[in-house]
């Protein structure tokens, strides 16, 4: 869970990132409506999500399927998008609840969300999660298959690609980031040139709270934010 968090602590903390956010999109030559920030909620009670919403937060991820679906009812308002690894077996969950799946990380994955959409009679957003830094604990595309992978998933009913996601490896120095971040935009662009039906390269989801700037300017548009605005999760 996380620290209990004042109001006055949220505004803080939310004020100095939407300040970090508006320099370092002019920084980049970008305006700031241009990206956006979407709030990490794993372990943040339902109290707080709603004040972050009444402050002005739009964009709502949880990691879990069994957490999203406790506060689902509870949390008023704002976009909702599972960011986290999810199981096929739990697609079926959460396939009404999100308006996008940032994490899709096999073919197996997207069957099953295509198959779900269809049920419900929805067309369900999807991002695909990209394995950037080729780590054998994490989940996702490789950098050489993801393109055979959006062609292939593109041919599925009921869905359809918004774009791409990626987490970096953890680096001691954030800076380290920016070559994965880099790297990320390349495969962005020249995949959005293909212009493959059934998708568009309209998002790109990377960037957390100690590299979000970085991200933002080696071209990310949306940034997942957790500890910069709720503090730092204990257990």
């Amino acid at each position: 869970m996380t620290e209990k968090l004042s109001a006055k602590e949220f505004d803080l903390n939310f004020d100095a990132i939407m300040q970090r956010l508006e320099s370092v999109a002019k920084r980049s030559g970008r305006k700031t409506e241009d990206i956006t920030l979407l709030a990490a909620t794993k372990t943040v009670d339902v109290k707080t999500i709603n004040y972050a919403i009444s402050r002005g937060i739009s964009y709502i991820g949880e990691n879990k399927v069994q957490e999203l679906l406790l506060k689902n009812d509870d949390v008023v308002g704002a976009h909702r998008h599972f960011i986290g690894h999810l199981q096929t077996n739990k697609v079926k969950d959460i396939i009404d609840k999100v308006e996008l799946i940032q994490s899709v990380d096999s073919i197996k994955l997207a069957k099953e969300i295509s198959k779900q959409a269809k049920k419900q009679d929805i067309v369900m957003d999807i991002l695909l999660e990209v394995n950037i830094g080729g780590e054998e604990s994490k989940w996702g595309f490789t950098p050489e298959n993801l393109l055979s992978a959006v062609k292939e998933i593109a041919a599925f009913d009921n869905l359809f690609i918004k774009g791409l996601m990626a987490i970096p490896p953890i680096c001691e120095n954030m800076e380290q980031n920016r070559k994965y971040f880099r790297k990320m935009y390349k495969l962005f662009i020249d995949i959005g040139a293909e212009k493959i039906d059934n998708s568009s390269m309209e998002i790109l989801s990377m960037g957390m709270s100690d590299d979000f700037d970085i991200a933002i300017e080696e071209g990310a548009t949306l940034v997942r934010l957790g500890t910069a605005l709720f503090g730092r999760r204990i257990y």
